[in-house]
């Protein structure tokens, strides 16, 4: 089972005796299913059961589904007048002619118009019934097969924006090493631009930088963040409908990498993080393309 894009095209056709089918369904994405149908009243009555093979393969999408049907060339090609309708025609208009002494000469080429031709029997309902189903049929493994390999392409993207935001997660993981000696570092400095003249308990010193540390320890959000990027991984390796799952994953990674920059002091970590965001973003807007 592939990962899927509501984003897909695909076409069947079928051909009978008399007729030939085109059925064509585009896709687009769509929270919900939506079924838009464009065709001819002679297929209301399997309408039905069109849209029952939709929402059995389908989970989300907008469809909109055009089906269309012409006679085949052989259909054309024979001869469609009806001989009754043209005998009606001399019966009833040559008298009229005779009675008011009006020559009566008529052309052959007259009964080719379609109002002599052959009426279409309902064995036309008959023959093109199977054959929408068959060319729906076609369209619909057509339209899996571009959606699968759409779907494939997005999950790539994905994957790269996510090793992104992955090597950016690693950098703030390295630097955060060094947080606690810059953070004293920082702190030393302002302290003694603040009180040149008075002289600092180091110890107590000490315990207040480790407190205001604390205050801003990211351990916890890296850690979850990386538990994160690890399901999303297998997420998007995964099959089936996976659109939702991606959408719970970016809020909960969206909120550790929002506290990490809430809690940063350090310009480098910022710029990390800011790049984590935009990486977040685009994910958000190509996913949402997933079934």
């Amino acid at each position: 089972m592939s990962v899927y894009s509501m984003t897909g095209f695909g076409k069947g056709e079928a051909q009978g005796q008399n007729y030939s089918i085109t059925t064509e369904i585009k896709t687009v994405n769509n929270r919900f299913k939506d079924f838009k149908f464009r065709m001819s009243s002679l297929f209301n009555s399997v309408e039905l059961d069109l849209r029952s093979k939709l929402e059995n393969e389908f989970r989300r999408g907008s469809f909109d589904i055009s089906v269309t049907y012409k006679r085949t060339e052989k259909a054309v090609t024979e001869f469609q007048v009806d001989p009754k309708k043209v005998e009606g025609y001399l019966s009833l208009m040559k008298p009229v002619f005779e009675k008011n002494n009006v020559p009566f000469h008529v052309s052959p080429t007259e009964f080719l118009r379609s109002d002599f031709y052959k009426d279409e029997d309902e064995t036309k309902e008959k023959e093109l019934e199977p054959l929408v189903m068959a060319s729906f049929e076609e369209a619909i493994k057509a339209l899996k097969t571009s959606r699968a390999g759409e779907g494939k392409k997005l999950v790539d993207k994905l994957l790269e924006h996510l090793a992104i935001y992955e090597s950016c997660l690693a950098k703030i993981e390295a630097m955060k090493q060094e947080f606690p000696e810059m953070m004293k570092e920082k702190l030393t400095t302002k302290l003694n631009e603040k009180l040149k003249d008075i002289k600092i308990d180091e110890s107590r010193f000490l315990q207040e930088v480790v407190y205001y540390l604390e205050k801003l320890e990211i351990d916890e959000e890296i850690n979850r963040a990386k538990i994160h990027v690890t399901k999303l991984k297998s997420v998007l390796k995964s099959s089936g409908e996976i659109g939702r799952q991606i959408d719970f994953l970016l809020q909960e990674l969206g909120r550790e990498t929002n506290t990490m920059g809430s809690k940063s002091a350090v310009p480098e970590i910022s710029t990390n993080v800011v790049e984590m965001k935009v990486q977040l973003e685009k994910i958000r807007e190509q996913a949402l393309n997933l079934e």
